[in-house]
């Protein structure tokens, strides 16, 4: 542990600061609840009186842990104000499960939100970020900070006095809301709605990292200020931060409308497809994750349309469909990357097993899928907006990250983002025992080996958590553990609604739970259930605590050590076994000839485990393979988007320009200025001669302006994607893709701005003359509204409320 305080506050006093925080809590602990509040607040004077918040650090900490005392009854432990320190720092602190990771953000959230710029911490779902803005919130409004949240299209702030008005009648409603961690308080009765700018403004905004990059790019598609939510991005602290920076990095964010393309195309290709035959009309590298038709499957698909080449330049658009279509075939797979709901095709998030809800493939596979699984098929879209999660997080100041398996990825962390990774000590020691791989020679003899296993321990009453790869491998499980009579909870995408009540339930006695990812992160299973029954916690301690078994290897070795993790919480026993089979996809794909090989030279019954330290060190291997292939995926992506995000930071910026001479309040911001950069001499001369540049006027054009670098950007977006495909044919030419992408985007990059400043050099006079024209028909209108009205207003003062009702003086509004 020393080691861990030097690496965090220095040789000299990596003591002292956890001593002196520890110093003051008997003098915090007399302090009423407003001296409490009433010490907060100076400090917040302290910070804008220019102090630093490392100046501060050891009374804020102190604070957060008296508050959490007094609200929650937790007392952060000398560990936790640790972690927090190196949060602070801007690192990403490894924490075992169970060491209460959510309670050691609260001190450098807290800490960093003095300055009053506001700090994010953002979590893997909707139901988490609720949960946490309720739980935490206490903590906040204690000392008297502001605590949003953030949802899917919903934004709440955290208030101790609103109660909903209507109680939840549905039970699975319910348990929906119910706060896992034991209150079973309805986690909304303390949220209450309000506007995303409000959120914004809030000193502490919890929320999903889809919901935060995407409100960023809706910010850079408005076309007024006042319509912008996002302030700066000054500090995140990312929860289960391998998740967000690192799985679900190589899927930018991407903002889209329908294009007018006909889906007829897909309805076609999609049984074209689905007759088309693999290894004869079609190979796929499932390395790889490509499809890549044969000479014979052209010919069949030129056939079928009775066309003589799809290959013609008229028929590129075709080959388009045919790709996506083979795609949507060979490579996913229902109920493991999609599910079909309410006539929707749903993704599933490959690492966490949840829905993402709103998110769709891009480049018209979503189509191919829907085609395939005949369920009505949107038309094609066009991105208006997109970047990677990875540029997201690079716009703040500071991030900071935490999770309970980070060091496997601490490579990448420092390579992508700078990031240092530390690791924490438990509180308590752990003594989980990790039980060495049983694997088995095919598939069904692995699934009745662990129904065998599941059946032993749920007898003995130990309750068990079985983790499976994807819903149709649960379902499959659960089917068996039926033939085996073994009552159990099912838990995967398609019920995620029970998901509260499930896990509330699944340290009990003999329960019996499987699940996919989403039991890895960010869930307690507590021992005796919840709220915790004391004789049957120490009951299935004496049993050896919460089972956990892995029926499949995933891909990342960070994502098994997350299943793992359930079990052996806070110096709880427990115990971790993973049952595999050659058969795995793990295996199959990636162990090559070594497998084949071992395949054919164990003539072991089917029920029994091959005993192997070659085969655990292939697995190993094939993890590391992966992890491999992950690594330079996203680090692709990474490198093309950083030309893209130069380009973007340019664009955005110049609206934003544009949108400031808008602002009301922005007297002084001159058009010109504004657009110099951007417009021909001929079209500034010609804006700079009017007599009349009122604030109408500037509006009109500034509209105008933006919707042809809106139209324009979202071109060269197309022309961008297009060029990407375009630079990997390059390679065979011994050129480097990358290089030949930066090249020809800078090319598209200074035509946007040529074609931008030519269009308006050609259309300026009939901007003039339309944005005179629209300011006439408002002021008509204007005139016409306030001679209607006239009865209304006629005897209202200045300085009285308007009668409208905006709530504005009347000078402000009516009257202005």
């Amino acid at each position: 542990m020393i080691g861990i305080f030097k690496k965090i506050f220095g040789k000299e006093n990596f003591k002292l600061k956890i001593e002196e925080i520890n110093n003051l809590e008997s003098d915090f602990a007399k302090l009423k609840s407003e001296e409490l509040k009433s010490k907060s607040l100076d400090l917040k004077k302290i910070i804008a009186s220019g102090a630093s918040l490392d100046s501060i650090m050891v009374e804020a900490f102190a604070l957060v842990r008296e508050a959490a005392r007094r609200t929650l009854g937790q007392r952060h432990y000398d560990v936790q104000l640790t972690a927090g320190a190196a949060l602070h720092q801007g690192k990403i602190v490894e924490m075992m499960t169970g060491e209460g990771k959510t309670l050691a953000a609260t001190a450098p959230a807290y800490l960093n939100s003095l300055s009053g710029k506001g700090v994010h911490v953002i979590t893997v779902n909707d139901y988490l970020a609720s949960r946490d803005a309720v739980w935490m919130g206490q903590i906040y409004y204690a000392l008297g900070l502001s605590v949003g949240c953030l949802t899917h299209d919903s934004a709440y702030i955290y208030d101790p006095n609103y109660k909903i008005e209507k109680p939840l009648e549905d039970e699975n409603k319910l348990d929906k809301e119910r706060d896992i961690l034991g209150s079973f308080k309805v986690v909304h009765e303390y949220l209450r709605p309000i506007s995303r700018k409000e959120a914004y403004a809030c000193d502490i905004l919890y929320g999903t990292n889809h919901e935060f990059g995407f409100d960023y790019l809706r910010d850079n598609l408005t076309y007024s200020l006042n319509q912008q939510v996002q302030r700066k991005h000054y500090f995140a602290i990312i929860d289960e931060v391998d998740s967000i920076l690192i799985d679900e990095a190589r899927t930018p964010l991407i903002i889209a409308a329908p294009d007018a393309e006909s889906s007829e195309y897909y309805k076609i290709f999609s049984k074209i497809a689905g007759q088309l035959k693999k290894e004869e009309d079609y190979f796929v590298d499932e390395k790889l994750k490509s499809v890549s038709i044969s000479e014979l499957g052209i010919d069949n698909v030129e056939k079928a349309l009775r066309i003589k080449n799809i290959y013609a330049p008229e028929n590129l658009r075709l080959v388009h469909y045919l790709e996506e279509s083979l795609r949507a075939y060979a490579l996913f797979e229902k109920d493991k990357n999609y599910v079909v709901k309410n006539g929707e095709i749903i993704i599933v998030d490959e690492f966490t097993g949840r829905l993402m809800h709103g998110r769709r493939y891009s480049g018209g596979l979503h189509q191919a899928i829907e085609a395939k699984e005949g369920v009505q098929i949107k038309q094609e879209s066009r991105t208006f907006a997109k970047i990677t999660i990875q540029n997201y997080f690079r716009l703040y100041e500071k991030i900071a990250g935490m999770t309970g398996t980070a060091q496997t990825s601490a490579e990448e962390f420092h390579k992508v983002y700078n990031l240092e990774v530390v690791s924490i000590l438990p509180n308590k020691p752990m003594i989980r025992r990790d039980l060495a791989d049983a694997i088995y020679k095919n598939t069904s003899a692995k699934y009745k080996a662990a129904a065998e296993e599941i059946k032993k321990r749920h007898i003995n009453g130990q309750p068990v958590l079985v983790g499976t790869a994807s819903i149709n491998h649960n379902e499959i499980l659960s089917n068996l553990l039926k033939q085996f009579g073994i009552p159990h909870e099912v838990l995967n995408a398609k019920n995620h609604e029970r998901e509260g009540a499930i896990i509330a339930q699944a340290g009990k006695s003999g329960a019996v739970t499987v699940a996919t990812n989403m039991a890895g992160r960010g869930v307690d299973i507590i021992l005796g259930g919840n709220p915790p029954d004391k004789d049957e916690t120490q009951k299935i301690k004496e049993l050896g605590g919460l089972c956990v078994i892995g029926t499949e290897r995933h891909e990342a070795r960070r994502i098994d050590n997350q299943l793992r993790g359930r079990s052996g919480r806070q110096g709880d026993p427990g115990a971790s076994q993973f049952i595999l089979s050659l058969e795995d996809d793990l295996l199959r794909i990636f162990g090559g000839e070594k497998i084949k090989s071992l395949m054919e030279s164990f003539n072991l019954p089917e029920d029994q485990p091959i005993e192997s330290r070659l085969v655990s060190k292939v697995i190993n291997e094939a993890q590391k393979k992966v992890e491999g292939f992950n690594f330079d995926s996203r680090k692709h992506l990474l490198d093309y988007d950083d030309v893209l995000n130069k380009q973007r930071k340019a664009i955005y910026a110049k609206r934003q320009e544009i949108l400031e001479v808008i602002d009301e309040e922005n007297k002084e911001k001159n058009l010109s200025d504004a657009i110099k950069d951007i417009v021909a001499d001929i079209a500034e001369e010609k804006i700079n001669k009017l007599k009349v540049l009122d604030k109408d006027f500037k509006k009109q054009i500034s509209f105008a302006l933006l919707s042809v670098l809106d139209a324009l950007w979202m071109s060269h977006l197309e022309n961008m994607e297009a060029l990407t495909e375009s630079v990997r044919l390059r390679a065979y030419g011994q050129h480097d893709p990358l290089v030949e992408y930066r090249r020809e985007g800078h090319k598209l990059f200074k035509e946007l701005f040529i074609n931008f400043e030519n269009y308006i050099r050609d259309n300026i006079d009939n901007m003039i003359q339309t944005s005179q024209g629209n300011i006439r028909e408002i002021k008509t209108e204007n005139q016409n509204h306030a001679i209607s009205q006239s009865s209304s207003f006629a005897n209202v003062g200045r300085n009285d409320p308007c009668p409208c009702g905006s709530g504005k003086k009347y000078k402000k509004c009516h009257g202005e």
